[in-house]
């Protein structure tokens, strides 16, 4: 069995005060996931206070489980710094591996760092609202109940 080689996963990113976006492209796989992780973590200590960590996966190509070990982990690392965590872009592979593994809600539900903002009745200056997914398409089949 011959396997595909790995595309190597391109991390760039931007920053405003409170927020750092970085866009993924490539394979976050077992050749690739500790880079993303690694980037992460000085991306969190070269802004203390950030109050959004965003994820642009649209330029995913792959995802196997050291990928979604490493979103896993980039989740934990941005909870610990007080960052909310925005997975943005999600590829339909991406939706699938989350879904199907049970960490679609773990993953895009607010973190620790959202959940005190809210308590406090703050607000992230700058921050922007995670994008909503359109709605279906109309003329499929209607669900059965």
């Amino acid at each position: 069995m011959t396997s595909l080689p790995s595309t190597p996963l391109d991390l760039t990113h931007t920053s405003s005060h409170e927020a750092v976006r970085v866009e993924l492209r490539g394979d976050l796989d077992h050749l690739h996931a500790d880079r993303l992780i690694e980037a992460v973590d000085r991306l969190l200590a070269a802004h203390p206070g950030l109050r959004d960590l965003r994820l642009e996966c649209a330029g995913l190509s792959a995802v196997d489980s050291s990928g979604l070990a490493a979103l896993l982990m980039v989740r934990r690392l941005a909870d610990k710094a007080g960052a909310g965590l925005h997975i943005d872009g999600r590829t339909v592979q991406l939706n699938r591996i989350l879904e199907i593994t049970g960490t679609l809600d773990h993953l895009t539900a607010a973190g620790a760092g959202t959940q005190a903002l809210r308590r406090t009745g703050g607000t992230a200056r700058g921050a922007s609202a995670e994008e909503q997914l359109p709605p279906a398409p109309p003329g499929g089949p209607e669900p059965r109940t």
